[in-house]
């Protein structure tokens, strides 16, 4: 009776885990199994997609690209296994032995021991082809295939390199990361290039607004950051803006991501500033740091020089001089970094790449805010911005960085539609 139960047991303990001598293969992704100090022996498995088919006589070569790095992980395979569903972009999943590569290339190949393709690709019909260094302007006409191209595959793995090294910064030096809304009744820039929000099909009255007021999709975070600023000495936030800016321009987009700051306690552009200055620095020699590689294929390929450029700018401190004599150096192109500061206000302009950054500070006397807002008949739609300097109001300021923007300088991409994965902009929506 207790043998029974115990072999029943043990049975469903087989077939509910691997059973020993029965293991399966560990999964490891390209950049891991390129990674890999020492090999044990154990079967692994990888998955990912073909970047190149080389066939001998009695050995297949292929190069597997999982998206998690650049380098391609080499496959050995016995010419057995060739076929012509082994093509380029085909997705395949290969299991067999990690070895130590005889290639001074890399450090780790895989020795096959059985290899499925999972799904087809015709590589005489796929847009881009093995060894063609296709142009940026080319790739923009395959939104949904370009990030399988090396050069998209870096500049994407910058962007979310990036993205984490941001988040790092403000969280080391002690900011509250908040969620500000993209659905808003404000208009913070006073622009007008605004997206009106509506449901699609009207609710009860055609008149009515489904908020009760305009509603628009946020084209800046700072106000609610300002709000926060009253509970938190230090705020950001990092999300997507829009403007309906009817532009097509290497330099605009209808929706980006912008990383905007507010510090309470705040009462001089310097300081301001050097919170700029070492979000820039920091956040870029992470990116430097972790994908080498990436930022590499960029400045060698699609911006040569960039590297020098970025390299000075790294090493000197953001320059203060005049708007008169900011234009100037944009014009001649002959310096990274510039502030203009206009009152108590301050940007950062970038040869190429143009406003980097934008800041000031705020506007914290309450009577003189109220006189503005009666004049402009705006007293009773904003009296929540002067309810925040009637209850413990603190001198504030803040800032924000378009997040393409700072791609493009940092990698050298010349136009802003390279450097995020979904482009939108004027007669421009696709998927």
């Amino acid at each position: 009776m207790f043998g029974a139960r115990f072999l029943a047991r043990a049975l469903r303990s087989c077939s509910s885990a691997p059973c020993p001598g029965h293991r399966p293969p560990a999964r490891l992704s390209v950049r891991d199994a390129l990674g890999a100090q020492s090999t044990s022996g154990e079967r692994v498995k990888v998955q990912g997609w073909i970047r190149s088919v080389r066939s001998q006589k009695e050995v297949l070569f292929l190069h597997i690209n999982d998206g998690s790095s650049l380098e391609s992980l080499q496959v050995v395979a016995d010419s057995s296994f060739d076929n012509r569903e082994l093509a380029f972009g085909s997705s395949v999943e290969v299991q067999g032995q990690l070895v130590k590569s005889p290639s001074k290339k890399q450090n780790m190949e895989l020795k096959a021991e059985k290899i499925e393709v999972v799904g087809n690709c015709d590589a005489t019909a796929f847009p881009f082809k093995y060894k063609e260094r296709h142009p940026l302007e080319y790739l923009r006409q395959y939104p949904h295939l370009r990030c399988r191209t090396n050069a998209l595959g870096s500049i994407l793995r910058v962007r979310s390199e990036a993205t984490a090294a941001i988040h790092s910064f403000f969280k080391d030096n002690g900011f509250v990361h908040i969620h500000t809304p993209i659905i808003t009744s404000n208009d913070c820039e006073g622009a007008g290039e605004l997206f009106q929000v509506e449901p699609s099909s009207k609710i009860k009255m055609p008149e009515e607004n489904f908020f009760n007021v305009p509603a628009f999709l946020t084209v800046s975070g700072q106000l609610h950051l300002e709000v926060m600023s009253g509970a938190f000495t230090q705020v950001f936030t990092f999300g997507p803006t829009f403007r309906a800016e009817n532009s097509q321009s290497r330099r605009h987009l209808a929706e980006f991501y912008m990383v905007e700051a507010e510090i309470s306690f705040v009462e001089s552009l310097q300081d301001l500033m050097q919170v700029m200055e070492g979000l820039f620095k920091t956040a870029t020699m992470m990116v430097l740091s972790n994908c080498p590689e990436d930022v590499e294929l960029c400045h060698k390929f699609i911006a040569p020089g960039q590297k020098e450029r970025l390299e000075h700018m790294l090493k000197n401190n953001f320059l203060i001089i005049s708007y008169t004599e900011a234009v100037e150096i944009l014009k001649q192109s002959s310096q990274n970094f510039t502030f203009t500061p206009e009152v108590a206000a301050v940007d950062l302009l970038v040869p190429g790449v143009g406003e980097l950054f934008g800041g000031s500070l705020r506007e914290e006397r309450y009577h003189f805010l109220e006189q503005r807002l009666a004049r402009s008949g705006l007293t009773e739609t904003y009296q929540w911005y002067l309810d925040l300097r009637r209850f413990g109001s603190v001198p504030h300021g803040g800032f924000g960085m378009g997040f393409e923007r700072y791609l493009q300088c940092i990698l050298g991409i010349d136009n802003i539609k390279d450097v995020i994965p979904f482009p939108r902009f004027t007669h421009s929506c696709i998927l």
